[in-house]
């Protein structure tokens, strides 16, 4: 799985630093800060236009370089002088730049950042993660809202499972789970059987180990429910549906924008809240579709996005 962090014990993967939040291939080749923007970016008042400068990261994989477009062609339009780095690598590498002030923003996820932060916190709602992370970052360092946009674990089932067995939520799925064989990635049942028992009373009949396949593996019926990403493609592609998780057993995972907070100037925070105010897991989800299915560039994605949000 790539972000399972909810547990003291599932969050020590989140220092071993997944690039956040998934896999994607790497761009840039080299690392794109070993030419560092040299003086921290905090000149954020200044800049001919006005409206500030500001050096935007991403980490490397295109869900994030989507997102850290969206965020410069929005800020750009409000006047604010922009450089992007992309695809600079692992969390530690660019949270340490951000902390610097060698980057002024990352588009960032609320639970996985905590968990970077600080390892046994147990936060779980967006609201508990995001007030976790104001008493936990370092003075340099701010977040600004949450979007509702979430790229999350789930457990999903195709749209004919959802009708024939009524299910909506975890709650419903307790009823039948024990008729049904999950599929997740090899550590899936390890980290989640006993919480999946304990919270809900969920119990499969079986727990298959179906990795990267899992998807598939859904639509072609070898199992019946399945740990699949809330933006991963393959969610549309293949009819899939994520029940809903009323409890919080999966961390909030909200795009969520982390600022160098001395390089960033009221611009720049309202731009980016106004962002994050339009940014939903479904218009995420339809934009990766452009990216991974369609090939089309993120950067021509996240301009179709703004423009059709008023934002650009």
């Amino acid at each position: 799985m790539r972000r399972t962090y909810g547990i003291a014990g599932v969050l020590i993967s989140a220092v071993l630093a997944l690039s956040a939040c998934g896999g994607g291939g790497s761009g840039n080749a080299g690392n794109p800060l070993d030419s560092t923007s040299a003086a921290p970016s905090g000149s954020a008042s200044g800049g001919s236009s006005g409206g500030g400068t500001a050096v935007i990261g991403s980490f490397d994989f295109d869900e994030s370089v989507l997102l850290a477009s969206i965020y410069a062609q929005a800020l750009e339009s409000k006047g604010v002088q922009v450089e992007e780095k992309s695809r600079i690598g692992s969390r530690e590498a660019v949270y340490d730049q951000v902390k610097s002030g060698g980057l002024t923003i990352v588009p960032e996820y609320n639970g996985n950042l905590l968990a970077f932060v600080d390892l046994k916190n147990t936060a779980a709602t967006t609201d508990e993660v995001n007030a976790a992370l104001k008493e936990k970052l370092p003075a340099e360092l701010e977040v600004l809202d949450s979007s509702p946009a979430e790229d999350k674990d789930s457990l999903s089932v195709t749209k004919d499972t959802q009708t024939k067995q009524s299910l909506t939520s975890m709650e419903d799925l307790a009823k039948v789970s024990k008729t049904m064989t999950v599929g997740g990635p090899p550590e899936f049942k390890k980290r989640w059987e006993a919480r999946f028992k304990e919270v809900y009373g969920i119990e499969f009949k079986e727990w298959k180990p179906t990795g990267p396949t899992t998807a598939d593996a859904l639509k072609d019926g070898s199992i019946q429910v399945g740990n699949v990403f809330t933006t991963d493609p393959k969610m549309t592609a293949n009819n899939l549906v994520p029940l809903q998780d009323t409890k919080n057993v999966f961390p909030a995972q909200n795009v969520t924008p982390l600022l160098y907070k001395s390089g960033a100037n009221d611009t720049i925070r309202t731009t980016l809240n106004s962002v994050s105010a339009k940014l939903t897991t479904e218009s995420l989800l339809q934009m990766m579709q452009k990216i991974s299915v369609n090939k089309d560039e993120p950067a021509t994605v996240a301009k179709e996005w703004l423009t059709t949000n008023g934002l650009a």
